[in-house]
């Protein structure tokens, strides 16, 4: 029993010391949408990207934008990870 609790020990005390920050994040065009507007005829998202945390605004159509809610997951395709 003692040693099935130190293995259980030694487990749980593995896991909790693993952060964010020791997980590798492949590239990705993928994040949430914080911010959209139209500028110019450019009906634009800012999307944070869900690796980096960087954030960049794209221009889409107007179908697309108007389907498209700040706080939602979303992928921009033909894109390079920003």
């Amino acid at each position: 029993m003692k040693k099935i609790m130190m293995i259980v020990a030694i487990i749980i005390a593995t896991l909790s010391s693993c952060t964010k920050e020791d997980i590798t994040c492949n590239p990705t065009t993928c994040g949430a949408i914080v911010n959209d507007g139209i500028t110019d005829g450019c009906y634009w998202l800012e999307i944070e990207n869900d690796c980096s945390g960087n954030k960049k605004k794209f221009c889409f159509d107007q179908s697309v934008w108007m389907n498209a809610y700040v706080g939602t997951n979303f992928c921009v395709t033909g894109v390079q990870p920003w």
